[in-house]
């Protein structure tokens, strides 16, 4: 089979599996206290322009997220997402588990308007029993959405706007960034100025795991280590993380990556767009959402693995295929070519 229904199937990127091989009988201190964190918390700060951030590993992004969010909310805080977000529909409640409520918008594109953070702000402070209802304290975005979107720099300007108004943490879950970076506007730098806490994502990115996480608000930063033990999420062979995300920062290997997994993306929305299909949505990321008549979709899954996403009507089917840094060219070329007889 030819896989294309995660960023996430294979193991590792060469020149990742390349420097822990170099590294592997070094001796190290544990918990992220090595060296090969430390110039990989360097890299990270000045490719982010933020020599005061503090930077931390953690080796997925459900740990992430709930470890953020539960850091910095007050126990009758709640944060704001859309209804698709990765936290409201993919996380088994993770973060009501550590006892917030999740505040969900809908959206059509998986995208969170400064709009919608007004309404529900002035919604909240303007009833009179305000303080019976969960306080909203944070908003979470991701980028790229669950739907491959991505916010532009002014969208960010705004709901940054929109947060400081209301005093709310901006949290971007960053388990694809490097994929939303080739599509978008938005930079390393714009993150750090415009959020109070993202994360560089590394599993989804050609890392074995890991996320980097950058926080820039000083109260957040507080304890953070005491958190991070706290929920599970301490690794003792820390240079693990280091070293995957010193290879993946040096020489601009993320950007790479990112940009060569979104133009083999590309390639399949032309091809679905040139046969006919229409796409549930425009991603200009390694997201595509096709919307295939079932018989095409039964030839297909007979060669090709990719996700079922919806059923807009009973004829059709809307999937994702997601393109990653391992997607090959005749892979996509095959793809390709089988659709002309469908």
């Amino acid at each position: 089979m030819i896989r294309f229904e995660c960023d996430y199937s294979t193991g590792a990127h060469p020149y990742v599996i390349e420097k822990l091989a170099q590294t592997n009988l070094e001796e190290c201190p544990g918990y992220g206290m090595d060296t090969h964190c430390d110039r990989a918390r360097a890299l990270l700060r000045e490719l982010c322009h933020a020599p005061q951030a503090d930077i931390h590993f953690l080796v997925g992004g459900t740990q992430t997220n709930m470890t953020v969010i539960a850091a910095a909310l007050r126990p009758h805080q709640g944060v704001i997402c859309t209804h698709m977000g990765h936290i409201n529909d993919h996380e088994t409640g993770a973060v009501e588990a550590t006892g917030h409520k999740i505040l969900a918008v809908p959206s059509a594109d998986g995208k969170l308007t400064a709009g919608q953070i007004e309404d529900l702000c002035r919604s909240h402070y303007s009833d009179p029993s305000v303080e019976h209802k969960v306080q909203p304290g944070m908003v979470y975005l991701s980028h790229p959405t669950e739907l491959g979107t991505v916010y532009s720099r002014r969208e960010l300007e705004e709901i940054r706007q929109a947060a400081d108004r209301h005093h709310l943490t901006v949290f971007i879950d960053g388990a694809r960034l490097v994929y939303g970076l080739a599509a978008s506007d938005v930079t390393l730098p714009d993150l750090a100025r415009l959020c109070d806490v993202f994360y560089l994502g590394g599993t989804k990115a050609g890392l074995l795991f890991g996320e980097a996480l950058v926080i820039t608000q000083p109260a957040l930063k507080s304890d953070f280590r005491y958190l991070i033990k706290q929920r599970g999420g301490m690794l003792a062979k820390g240079r693990l993380l280091g070293v995957q995300f010193e290879a993946l920062l040096e020489n601009g290997l993320y950007r790479h990556i990112g940009e060569r997994a979104v133009a083999q993306s590309l390639r399949l929305q032309t091809a679905f767009l040139d046969k006919g299909w229409p796409l549930l949505i425009h991603s200009p990321t390694n997201q595509q959402f096709p919307i295939l008549p079932d018989s095409a979709l039964a030839e297909l899954e007979k060669k090709y693995t990719f996700c079922f996403w919806s059923k807009p009507d009973p004829d059709h089917t809307a999937v994702r295929f997601c393109s990653s840094w391992s997607t090959r060219d005749e892979d996509v070329d095959a793809l390709i070519q089988d659709l002309a007889p469908l």
